[in-house]
Formats: C-alpha cells, sequence, structure tokens
C-alpha cells in the first residue's frame, strides 16, 4: 500500500498526467478511470502500473500486480472530482502507415492542427463509432495521449489505430490505397449529402480557429461543406466530423 504523496512512483504518475514532455521522454502516458484503464487492457495496450483505491473504488478490480494506493494518494494522482479508484501508466505506441492493412470500403478520418483536446477525443469517439479503421493527424498540437484527449473519447482512442504523419505523407497514403479524399470547407465546395461515401473514404478536417491550410485546399481532393443558417460561420470541428462520418454511414446502409 502506497501511502506517501511523495512516493516516487506518484511522483510520475503526476508529471504524466500533467506534462506532455513527461509523456514524450518517458514514453509512457497516464489513464485515469476504470472504463478507459479496461478498454486499453483489452485492446492489448501494454501497462507499467495499475493503481487500485479500494475505499474509492465501487467494485473489485478482477486483475492482478495492483499497486494499491490510499485514497488521499489516488486523489492526488487523478484529475476526476469524483474518482473511481483505477488508473494506470501504459506505454506509448509508434505506429506507422506503411504498418496498417484497410479494408475494401475502408473509412478515414484526417485532422490538421486541431488544438482543443475535447475536440480530439469527441472526433475519435464518433469516428470509432461510424465504424472508420483510422485517424490521421497532421500538424499535431494537442498530444493524443493527453488525459483530457483520453477521457473525451471514453477509453475507445485505445481500440482505432492514431497515426501522426505530414501532410505529403498523408496524401501519398491515401493515394496509394485508393482512398477518396474530400476535404471539408465553406467555400466553392458541394454539399456533402450530394456525393457517394460507399466506397473508400477519407474526410479531412481542419483547425477550430483556421480551418484547413491551404496545402490540403488546393490539393486534388473533393472539397464538400455542410450546409447551415446564415449568420453561422462553421460548427465545431468534431460535430461536422461526426456528420460527415454518419452520413458515410448512412449510405453504408450501417444503421
Amino acid at each position: 500500500m502506497i501511502s506517501s504523496l511523495n512516493n516516487n512512483l506518484i511522483k510520475k504518475a503526476v508529471k504524466l498526467r500533467t506534462k506532455n514532455t513527461s509523456r514524450k521522454e518517458l514514453g509512457l502516458f497516464f489513464v485515469d478511470g476504470r472504463r478507459e484503464v479496461l478498454a486499453a487492457l483489452d485492446s492489448g495496450w501494454i501497462p507499467e502500473t495499475i493503481f487500485f483505491s479500494e475505499s474509492l473504488a465501487k467494485t473489485p478490480l478482477k486483475l492482478t500486480n495492483l499497486t494499491l494506493v490510499s485514497e488521499a494518494v489516488f486523489r492526488k494522482i487523478s484529475f476526476k472530482e469524483n474518482p473511481d479508484g483505477v488508473a494506470a501508466i501504459f506505454k506509448r505506441r509508434n505506429l506507422r502507415l506503411e504498418d496498417l492493412k484497410l479494408s475494401k470500403r475502408a473509412l478515414v478520418v484526417v485532422l490538421e492542427a486541431v488544438e482543443k483536446p475535447g475536440n480530439l477525443g469527441a472526433i475519435i469517439r464518433s469516428a470509432y463509432a461510424a465504424q472508420a479503421e483510422l485517424v490521421i493527424i497532421n500538424d499535431l498540437k494537442t498530444d493524443f495521449y493527453n488525459p483530457n484527449v483520453i477521457r473525451s473519447s471514453e477509453g475507445l482512442i485505445f481500440k482505432l489505430p492514431i497515426i501522426i504523419a505530414p501532410f505529403k505523407e498523408t496524401v501519398e497514403f491515401l493515394k496509394r490505397q485508393q482512398i477518396n479524399i474530400y476535404v471539408s470547407a465553406l467555400k466553392e465546395a458541394k454539399v456533402y449529402t450530394s456525393l457517394d461515401y460507399t466506397s473508400k473514404t477519407a474526410f479531412v478536417l481542419g483547425s477550430e480557429a483556421f480551418g484547413l491550410s491551404s496545402a490540403w485546399l488546393n490539393s486534388e481532393a473533393e472539397v464538400v461543406k455542410i450546409p447551415m443558417r446564415s449568420g453561422v460561420d462553421s460548427l465545431n470541428v468534431s460535430v461536422a466530423a461526426a456528420v460527415l462520418l454518419f452520413e458515410a454511414q448512412r449510405q453504408r446502409g450501417f444503421i
């Protein structure tokens, strides 16, 4: 039982929870919550440490090699107001595009410079729900191992390949895979419901503040828009992603 707030393992957990630099340097990240930890384990992620507080947990955790901690220590490492007594440190993964095998009707999401952890997590959750097979991130602005990304994805971040790649490498990969590319913008675009997404499809969405870069907008991709009421500049990027993804799902008859 760890009861000291000054324990070195506890200090490491706090650093991994709060600092992107620590996550990169150590090749580790922190996961807070029973649902999220179990999702990672079920998907084959390798834990370094699993923390468990019996006084906070509502039900036992049927796992071996648990690191038991006091309630005070668990509250120190957790970022939740009402922690459930389960957290863990996991090893990061470094996937590459060339490692992937996609299906004949693969659905892919490409995100460029998305900054807010909550939006990134929500997009990952929608992508998984809509049966997307891959998320590619260009120009990474927020660490996708950020606890807020993990929380807003409801742990589904562990069930979907997420790969960081530059624009050129992404375009080459999508073309090599014969994936139709659709970029989301407002000007000079076709209404998203007028196009066919039943074959291999990639949706590309940009940052909350600036949208997509000229590189994507000037690419050979088809530009699509979500029509909306006059006076509304844009939708939240996570909402826009969900609209596009579930239109593809509707066309494919998955609903």
